[in-house]
């Protein structure tokens, strides 16, 4: 069962993946990988809310935490299209574009993944 959970998880993700790097190209153009850095940070703040819900609510089934984290953010989140990116960036010899990609990537999804943490280590109402 908890395959199957993985499986209509990571098809929820992708598909939103997709919308969003669509909607990006038709926003910012495609000399730049911004659906992807999109996806990494929102991804990184979701698994943040994530973990700190699971870290302060006991009793949320393991087959809730496949799906959303294994499951929807597996399938949402793109650090192989990432490096697929950056190579494409640096193949292109967009050396300045790949490195600010790459630590912007890097840097935004972990400020990203501890705000989300934050809100609950602060107090923050849980629904």
């Amino acid at each position: 069962m908890g395959y199957l959970i993985v499986f209509l998880g990571a098809g929820i993700g992708g598909a939103l993946r997709h919308g969003v790097n669509l909607t990006s190209m038709r926003l910012f153009g495609v000399d730049f990988p911004y659906g992807t850095l999109i996806v990494n940070v929102i991804g990184s703040l979701a698994m943040g809310v994530i973990a700190g819900y699971f870290l302060f609510r006991t009793g949320v089934p393991q087959h809730m935490r496949l799906f959303l984290t294994t499951g929807i953010l597996g399938g949402f989140t793109t650090f192989s299209a990432f490096s697929l990116d950056t190579a494409l960036l640096m193949e292109r010899h967009a050396y300045w574009s790949a490195a600010i990609y790459v630590a912007g990537s890097v840097i935004l999804s972990l400020v990203a993944l501890f705000v989300g943490l934050s809100l609950f280590r602060t107090g923050a109402p849980l629904p």
